[in-house]
């Protein structure tokens, strides 16, 4: 056995634990839980109260936008108080407040207001906490053990679909929101209280320390200083509102082709493994190349998807091809958040680093739904933002290239 492959076994057989219960905290979370589940309650929302498309998109977005704006203080808590600590009792907050979502008044004000709420509190159960704690325990298969973090993601697109339908279907859309809610409740967070925390300095890679052994990297005020930041904040927001538009609107774009809202359901999935594909692979590839040379080719992917999903009239097939593209790339960009912050700014300050490269992420895709549903109130369509948002995700690609190399201290371990 190499060196290579001894280490490798042991960062997995050390983190192995806190690895599978950051995947089920993700996947149980504040990041995908919300977006996985409003899409299919936009028509049913429509339809009992007669709102817009744009202000029911738009509990999306301020959700998004308030949790964006408190990563930095929560990667912050992170950094200075544990990531467990931060992360749990999110957890426990955010479970609590979906189910409380049932009880949604029949007003815009009270609807806004609801989700809201459950930004401010649950934005310690995204990645912004959880990559913490596996950065520390990973160093020569960090892009790996991120993209199996990460697939919590693609397990929640894979499987809360599917069960949000059914409970819509049996009690009508509120029902959605407490079934689902038992996720994070019975199945992610006594898993976290039991396995999930951050390794003791003697159980991190030595690759990761400085001199004296403390941990290596940039405080906030050095990274903002830095083109590398502003390169990689302003990918990271070009990408994300071109996705995160899509990915809400994608029931209803799949029903404007023709199908059926049980059909748009099970494109959600072909999604969700799109973006299981793209963490496992990326995420491996980004610890054997160049990471932004690896995205760039996975974001001319959903450009790609973008453009086969103009018009109404696109065949299934092409439709579940252009749903696995978005997802891939999808895949990639969320691991390309935690890994290059880690690779180019170090860990010392990590959680305050990627809470403000998560705001750009938050932001974007917060409000771009809310301008799909605007585009669709006012054309009947999706098609003026799908072109739009070809050349985000190819402009994304291209900021992400010019990063440059790796830090000497990257390059040395």
């Amino acid at each position: 056995m190499t060196i290579e492959n001894h280490r490798t076994r042991s960062e997995f057989k050390l983190g192995g634990k806190p690895l599978f219960a950051a995947l089920l905290g993700v996947a149980c979370g504040a990041s995908p839980v919300p977006l996985n589940v409003i899409p299919l309650m936009i028509g049913p929302i429509h339809a009992e109260y007669g709102w817009d498309f744009a202000l029911i998109s738009g509990g999306m977005t301020i959700f998004g936008v308030l949790g964006a704006l408190m990563a930095p203080l929560v990667g912050g808590a992170s950094d200075k108080f544990g990531v467990r600590p931060v992360a749990l009792i999110s957890l426990f907050m955010f479970g609590m407040g979906f189910a409380s979502l049932y009880f949604i008044p029949a007003s815009p004000t009270g609807y806004l207001l609801s989700w809201a709420a459950l930004g401010l509190i649950g934005i310690g159960s995204t990645p912004v906490t959880w990559s913490r704690a596996i950065s520390m325990w990973f160093d020569k298969r960090r892009g790996l053990a991120l993209g199996i973090m990460l697939l919590g993601t693609s397990l929640t697109a894979l499987i809360v679909p599917q069960i949000a339908q059914r409970a819509i279907a049996a009690g009508g859309w509120r029902m959605g929101f407490p079934v689902v809610a038992l996720l994070p409740l019975l199945i992610a967070l006594p898993i976290g209280l039991a396995w999930f925390r951050e390794p003791k300095p003697e159980e991190r890679p030595a690759s990761m320390t400085g001199a004296g052994g403390a941990l290596w990297g940039l405080k906030l005020r050095e990274a903002i200083n830095t083109y590398r930041f502003w390169a990689l904040f302003g990918s990271i927001l070009l990408v994300a509102f071109a996705y995160g538009g899509a990915h809400i609107h994608m029931a209803q774009i799949v029903q404007l082709h023709g199908f059926s809202a049980d059909v748009a359901a099970g494109i959600m999935s072909v999604v969700a493994i799109g973006i299981l594909t793209g963490r496992l692979l990326i995420g491996f590839l980004f610890d054997r190349l160049w990471a932004p040379g690896v995205a760039f080719p996975a974001l001319i992917m959903p450009a790609m998807a973008c453009w086969i999903l103009i018009g109404t009239t696109t065949t299934l097939p092409f439709i579940m091809m252009a749903a696995f593209l978005l997802g891939f790339a999808a895949g990639a960009e969320s691991d390309v958040i935690a890994f290059l912050a880690a690779k180019y700014f170090g860990m010392a300050h990590y959680g305050r680093i990627y809470g403000v490269l998560y705001m750009p992420f938050g932001i974007g895709a917060a409000i771009s739904p809310i301008v799909y549903g605007m585009v669709r109130d006012r054309t009947g369509g999706y098609d003026p933002m799908l072109m739009a948002d070809m050349a985000l995700f190819v402009t994304g690609g291209v900021l992400l290239l010019t990063l440059g190399r790796y830090p000497a201290h990257h390059q040395n371990s």
